[in-house]
């Protein structure tokens, strides 16, 4: 393949498609390689902004080591319900007025949402929770409790696994059902029903509000946001270890790896990317094509149009649909 295997006529090698020319298809001159471009648009990443923002992962690994060591203390009776219930409670108050302090302006579209409708969907969750505690409790009797304990364990795994780390609020649906139902699991272990009422009211403020807030934490208050991570992630160690020593020193590893370990290995890596493009390239359209589609859901129906510019092609084919 390549100028050598045909010998040059006179009419000059054109790059088109619609027009007859004496050289095989597979044929192409010397500019083939002109137009091969290295690593275009790659984004050069640096330690610190990487390990920043890697700082999410650790401690979203973090809070559920929280949420493990609470129901280990509940399970031997170390935690009554009702200090977990108050705790949540003054959190949930707390948070939720930092997070009205940090939220500045509604995004356009969106109508503000207003406390009353928080309040009412807090009350609606409890009241249900409350309700269909003594169910919940007894929802696994007949499921084995080492059986309940691989579920719980691989529900927590795929949230950890689904969670939207780029854009956490609100959680995915995924990882926050995974979330609820390893809660759920754990729950029905508990001696009472209000023991699971409390574990599943921790659960949500764990894994559904308390990611809204440092989401919105790292918008607007980065400085604090970092400050926030570093000290779930001591938490988080520091309460496993006082219920499993060798899972918190598991968790230590997992931290330093996650946050410090494998950001150090992508800037390393990044040195070695090499990412050719050129004229061999897929077809690109590069026009907006919003208004047509926009056109034809009208009545009438419409033209649609649309432009497909060839990189491996000097020209443009329009295709017209009426």
């Amino acid at each position: 393949m390549g100028p050598d295997s045909v010998p040059g006529p006179a009419v000059p090698w054109r790059k088109v498609l619609w027009e007859q020319q004496p050289f095989p298809d597979n044929y192409v001159d010397q500019r083939f390689l002109e137009e091969l471009r290295r690593n275009e648009g790659i984004r050069q990443y640096r330690y610190w902004a990487v390990v920043k923002e890697a700082g999410f992962v650790g401690e979203q690994l973090s809070c559920v080591a929280i949420f493990i060591t609470l129901w280990l203390y509940m399970e031997q009776g170390l935690l009554s319900p009702e200090t977990l219930l108050w705790t949540s409670l003054v959190s949930a108050l707390l948070g939720y007025g930092l997070h009205q302090a940090l939220t500045s302006q509604v995004q356009p579209g969106c109508e503000p949402r207003t406390r009353l409708a928080d309040l009412q969907s807090a009350t609606i969750f409890l009241s249900f929770t409350f309700g269909f505690s003594p169910v919940l409790k007894t929802l696994t009797e007949s499921v084995s409790t080492d059986t309940v304990y691989a579920m719980s364990a691989v529900m927590l795994l795929a949230h950890l696994v689904s969670f939207p780390y780029a854009q956490p609020s609100p959680p995915g649906s995924l990882s926050l059902n995974a979330a609820l139902f390893a809660s759920v699991c754990l729950a029905s272990r508990l001696p009472g029903a209000l023991h699971t009422f409390a574990m599943l009211s921790c659960a949500l403020l764990v894994f559904a509000l308390w990611p809204c807030l440092l989401h919105r934490l790292r918008e607007k208050a980065p400085r604090q946001f970092t400050g926030v991570c570093v000290g779930v992630c001591i938490g988080g160690v520091g309460g496993l270890g006082s219920q499993w020593p060798g899972g918190a020193v598991l968790l230590a590893l997992a931290l330093g790896s996650v946050t410090l370990l494998c950001p150090l290995l992508l800037v390393r890596l990044q040195r070695h990317k090499d990412n050719i493009q050129g004229p061999w390239d897929e077809a690109e359209i590069h026009e907006d094509l919003s208004h047509f589609l926009h056109k034809w859901t009208e009545p009438r129906g419409a033209q649609v149009a649309a432009d497909l510019t060839f990189k491996k092609g000097a020209s443009q084919l329009r295709i017209l649909y009426e």
